[in-house]
């Protein structure tokens, strides 16, 4: 229907102007008499009422703000009555459009406008094209119309085939706003009105399939939360009734643990976090993993004794005995413990017990071979301040959470091991041993070494922040207590944030007071024997130290008295053995075999290993302890060819180096030591260090092996009672060694009597036991001029180098 069919037939009409409304042709709508503009306008309508029969016309204009619109619906005036709620009105019909022309006068009050009524040309068939428009409009308002329960307007929708009719029945449709309908009245061409009503139906019924969507998302929820505050009040009614059942106040576990945290004696900080946790575990479901960690985490914390310490022993004597009785020998570290004690007393005389926020903790390593008691020295420790005593053992730990703690984001999560030592010990002032510091390795999992760095340096400690717990944690007042085997395993960092004491061994005096008072009542009573049944003699226990066993430590010595009690015990079941019975040295050999460590000095002069020449005794430390090191030398035939020197034992870099500066020594200097060093030009050097699956390593061994070369040239054997330590210069100075007071120890036990040391170790000799002193004749040299004179044997016969 294109524009040109229209025709224009002009009128003269009253205006009854519909505020934020819009009637289209077609419409049937109430209008209230009440309203002035409305009752002058048909009132004026009625007044000139063309034929007897005829209705009344008027002007039915949208008015927008005041705005008129262009364009404007003849309507008739169909009945007046009065409404649904008992006011006058009026029943108007929408019959066309009329186009707005200038005002002019009439009867009334109304105003009244000129127009031109566009008249459309009668329906033609529907080209292809616009049926389909129809259909979709027709099935877009069947399925609007269907949602909202309209089935009644159906069929009256399906029956319209006239395009202007079908489009201007939107004009019903309630979603339209005012300015979509004026457009619609605006749209003369009825196809296109028709498509512009599609369209606006359309978008529509997809706003209201997105919003059905989401009311159906919200009702879901809304259907899910009321479930489960359903579920949620039945499991509370149940576990009211369990409660009941068990006797048991009724609470919840929320407010419990609100209850838990507000009752608890915690600092500030941990009071803080521990209330924001449990309004967490307040929102959280139980259904939830969050609450389970939360429930773990206040349950750590709430164990940990944040405010609780022990009473520090500061009867100082009392402490010495604790520890004399407990333990004999250790002299540094009972003076070291002493001298905290003492120190502790009177900063709490003072009132100086927190200076900086730090408490006065202590951090001591104890290094030492095995045996030597560094485990159970930290419970004697602990039993002679008066506090608690944990042992953690970190002895191949290589998980750097081990020590700080995994995040509470980790299935599994848990403290460190340090929380754990001091939820375990029950006081923030426990004496904590770290056991095997030195055996701590490192992989892909983090450095448990480099974790340590904060626990144990006393200037930040107190600060001490576990991944899991997140809240700092004073660790100032803690004694820490490392044990280690070997020092230079332990990582430099690390060993410079604690006060070293070394356990270099035991003496054969100080072996045979333990064993007589603490190893053998220990052993027998785990042996089921009484003590007056069986009596070791001191001079069984002597033999045992000396003879069979040879270590720094003790714990050798206490298998051997288990062993020698098994015997006995087993014997006097047989019916072989009568007690009591006395054990003297003579019965250890019938009981538990021959001795296996005899020393040099007490086999036969032909067989000991010093008995030829180029054979020296050296002195060396491992990480058992001190040991005595034998070093032989032998030169080549000057046959074979050979040539240079040949080193074997498994030697380090810096033993292979010092053996190539002895023997550049002797080359250089040899003739003033009077040694025929012609040989050393022409033959082949073969120096050994028995014990060759053992490495070894360190430049204390330089003056044996000139000691051993120089025996080799001149023929004059070692004597057999002489070891010696130091290291040699290219000029045949001796340098100064550690480890001095293990080494002769070593030799005590070896049987050796006569050491020769570097004069520069002269003052180390302090530290060794006086009764070890006493049996030892010391030599501190400063050349290697003296070594010879006083370890060679003097010369018998003149005896040539070939020999």
């Amino acid at each position: 229907m294109a524009a040109e069919s229209q025709t224009f037939t002009p009128l003269t009409l009253p205006v009854l102007p519909l505020d934020d409304e819009v009637v289209l042709p077609g419409m049937v709508v109430p209008l209230d008499l009440t309203d002035a503009e409305v009752r002058a306008a048909v009132e004026a309508a009625q007044a000139v009422q063309l034929t007897e029969g005829s209705k009344p016309e008027l002007l039915l204009v949208p008015r927008v703000d005041g705005n008129y619109a262009a364009i404007g619906v003849l309507g008739t005036v169909e009945q007046v009555g009065r409404l649904s709620d008992g006011d006058p009105g009026a029943l108007i019909k929408g019959r066309g459009r009329v186009r707005i022309g200038a005002g002019t006068t009439g009867p009334g009050a109304a105003l009244w406008v000129e127009g031109a009524r566009v008249d459309e040309a009668a329906p033609e068939p529907l080209p292809g094209q616009v049926a389909e428009l129809v259909t979709e409009y027709k099935a877009l308002a069947t399925d609007w119309l269907k949602r909202r329960g309209a089935w009644q307007v159906v069929d009256r929708v399906q029956q319209i085939d006239d395009v202007s009719q079908l489009a201007d029945n939107s004009g019903y449709s309630p979603f339209l706003t005012t300015a979509q309908r004026i457009e619609l009245l605006e749209t003369a061409d009825p196809v296109a009105r028709l498509k512009l009503a599609t369209d606006q139906l359309r978008e529509h019924l997809a706003e209201q399939d997105v919003a059905e969507s989401i009311a159906k998302d919200v009702q879901e929820g809304v259907d899910k939360q009321q479930r489960e505050f359903l579920l949620r009040r039945q499991l509370d009614a149940v576990r009211k009734e369990l409660r009941e059942l068990n006797g048991e106040s009724e609470g919840e576990e929320s407010d419990d643990y609100r209850a838990r945290v507000e009752a608890a004696e915690l600092p500030e900080h941990v009071r803080e976090a521990a209330l924001k946790e449990v309004e967490k575990l307040e929102r959280a479901s139980d259904q939830s993993p969050e609450g389970s960690w939360i429930r773990t985490w206040l349950d750590t914390v709430l164990e940990l004794p944040w405010n609780k310490r022990t009473e520090d022993a500061y009867d100082i004597r009392g402490a010495q005995t604790v520890l004399d009785a407990e333990h004999a020998g250790l002299q540094d570290v009972k003076e070291r413990i002493t001298e905290y004690l003492a120190v502790r007393k009177r900063r709490s005389e003072r009132g100086l017990g927190v200076v900086g926020g730090r408490r006065g903790g202590a951090v001591l390593a104890l290094v030492g071979p095995p045996g030597v008691g560094k485990t159970s020295l930290g419970e004697s420790v602990a039993h002679a301040m008066g506090r608690e005593f944990v042992r953690v053992a970190l002895g191949g730990v290589r998980d750097e959470a081990e020590i700080r703690g995994h995040r509470r984001t980790y299935v599994g999560a848990l403290p460190g091991r340090i929380v754990r030592a001091i939820k375990e010990a029950g006081s923030m002032n426990p004496v904590v041993l770290l056991d095997e510091i030195d055996k701590v390795g490192s992989d892909f999992r983090g450095d448990p070494a480099a974790a340590l760095l904060e626990v144990l340096d006393p200037a930040q400690n107190h600060t001490f922040r576990d991944h899991y717990l997140e809240v700092e944690l004073d660790l100032s007042d803690v004694v820490f207590l490392a044990t280690a085997n070997v020092l230079e395993a332990v990582p430099e960092a690390l060993l410079d944030r604690m006060e070293v004491v070394r356990l270099d061994g035991y003496t054969e005096d100080e072996k045979v007071v333990i064993g007589r008072d603490h190893l053998l009542p220990r052993q027998l009573e785990r042996a089921g024997l009484e003590s007056d049944e069986i009596v070791l003699e001191e001079s069984a226990l002597r033999r045992l130290a000396g003879e069979y066993t040879r270590e720094a430590g003790v714990r050798n010595l206490e298998r051997a008295i288990a062993r020698l009690l098994r015997k006995v015990a087993a014997q006097h079941e047989l019916g072989d053995r009568e007690l009591p019975f006395t054990i003297g040295a003579e019965q250890l050999r019938d009981l538990i075999g021959r001795p296996h460590h005899v020393p040099e000095s007490a086999q036969d002069p032909a067989e000991r290993r010093t008995a030829v020449p180029g054979v020296a005794t050296g002195l060396a430390v491992t990480g058992a302890g001190g040991d005595v090191l034998f070093v032989e030398a032998s030169l080549a035939d000057p046959e074979t060819g050979a040539s240079g020197l040949t080193l074997t034992g498994q030697l380090g870099d810096v033993m292979k180096e010092s053996a190539q500066i002895a023997l550049s020594f002797l080359r250089s200097r040899g003739a003033e030591t009077e040694l025929p060093v012609a040989d050393l030009k022409d033959r082949g050097v073969h120096i050994h260090f028995p014990a060759g699956a053992v490495p070894k390593d360190g430049p204390s061994a330089g003056i044996t092996m000139t000691t051993a070369l120089a025996s080799l040239l001149s023929g004059r054997p070692v004597r057999t009672d002489v070891a010696m330590t130091g290291e040699v210069s290219l000029t045949g100075r001796v340098l100064p060694i550690g480890g001095l007071k293990q080494k002769l120890l070593a030799a005590h036990r070896a049987g050796i009597t006569t050491v020769v040391i570097p004069k520069r170790n002269e003052a180390d000799l302090d530290d060794v036991p006086a009764e070890i002193l006493d049996k030892l004749e010391v030599h501190p040299v400063t050349d290697v001029r003296q070594v010879l004179e006083i370890a060679l044997s003097p010369a018998r016969v003149a005896v040539s180098a070939a020999a």
